[in-house]
């Protein structure tokens, strides 16, 4: 693609460990998505949106349902947003998004698979400034005109459109991505997406190679490890 995005790091899931972490950051996100915006997946987009992800990357209904209640219930835990930007192996860039309970304790884990691969934690908008911050949509269709046209006539602020193998992804700025969503759903009856989420994208990429990427890989594995940890953007290349 003329853009480089990743998808999430749950789709490395490989082992029981990791899908536990991965039902885990689910149902903490789900938590908090129900809790801020409303239970009710018809009046909270963004729960909706979610709620499909977890599906696709088959986490199971208990785990959902649960966190759903729990939001419902009005109690448990007050998780808070924490990001965390550094440079990685490789002179790469790293953006570490969090939801924690513990600020202090984050921080102090995040740090430390930085420190064991020789990187460096850098001050906050240290690299995002040079990531766009996007709403992704990414689907199957021929047609990148009438994708435009919809989005156009919705009044939607895209930031790209790209068409590569019959996929078509839309990138538009993330205060867009309520709009863009119903936009697409509104124009393309039954339209599944691929792709569905903001990310930090990289303006540009940092090709590595040899032991950079061995280490680059390591830290990868120890920042997904993390519960706390919920995603990670980089803009490495190899």
């Amino acid at each position: 693609m003329g853009r480089a995005y990743q998808n999430r790091k749950e789709s490395m899931a490989k082992t029981s460990d990791m899908k536990a972490k991965v039902y885990s950051r689910y149902s903490r996100e789900i938590y908090m998505c129900a809790k801020s915006g409303g239970i009710e997946p018809t009046g909270n987009l963004a729960l909706a949106s979610l709620l499909e992800r977890a599906k696709k990357d088959q986490v199971p209904a208990h785990v959902i349902d649960k966190a759903i209640t729990k939001a419902a219930g009005g109690g448990g835990e007050d998780f808070a947003v924490a990001r965390y930007e550094g440079f990685g192996p490789g002179n790469t860039m790293i953006i570490v998004d969090c939801l924690t309970d513990n600020p202090n304790r984050t921080y102090g884990d995040v740090r430390t698979c930085f420190n064991k691969v020789k990187a460096k934690l850098g001050a906050s908008g240290a690299v995002s400034h040079l990531f766009d911050h996007d709403a992704i949509f990414s689907f199957s269709g021929p047609d990148e005109d009438a994708v435009l046209e919809a989005l156009a006539e919705a009044d939607v602020d895209v930031s790209d459109i790209e068409a590569e193998d019959g996929v078509i992804t839309v990138f538009a700025p993330h205060t867009e991505y309520a709009k863009t969503r119903d936009a697409l759903k509104s124009a393309f009856d039954g339209i599944e997406f691929e792709v569905d989420e903001v990310q930090f994208v990289p303006q540009m990429t940092t090709a590595i190679e040899g032991a950079d990427v061995e280490q680059f890989e390591k830290m990868l594995d120890m920042l997904n490890f993390l519960d706390d940890v919920q995603h990670v953007f980089h803009n490495a290349e190899y």
